[in-house]
């Protein structure tokens, strides 16, 4: 079986590359690729930013922002008593 990115093939992939390389030109490739990684980067580091800036926020005004550590462990604590519970009826299968 093929591996494919985004519902997108090896050809299909091979195809696209072979139409940047033909519009832009080899010599521009590195060019676009430190652009697109730049741009990546900046909005990478606006994110992290914002969720910062979020949670620095919710503790200054004395929000909680644990909940999903709690959420956690009450599903691992529910997933323990299920495993605990059907114990005998697994090892008897």
């Amino acid at each position: 079986m093929a591996t494919t990115f985004l519902f997108i093939g090896a050809p299909e992939v091979f195809i696209i590359l072979l139409i940047v390389v033909m519009v832009f030109g080899a010599d521009k490739i590195p060019e676009i690729a430190r652009g697109l990684g730049k741009g990546i980067r900046q909005v990478k580091d606006a994110t992290n930013d914002i969720k910062k800036e979020i949670n620095d926020s919710a503790t200054n005004h004395g929000i909680d922002t644990s909940i999903a550590e709690d959420i956690k462990k009450g599903i691992n604590e529910v997933k323990d008593d299920i495993d605990s519970f059907t114990g005998p009826i697994k090892r008897s299968l």
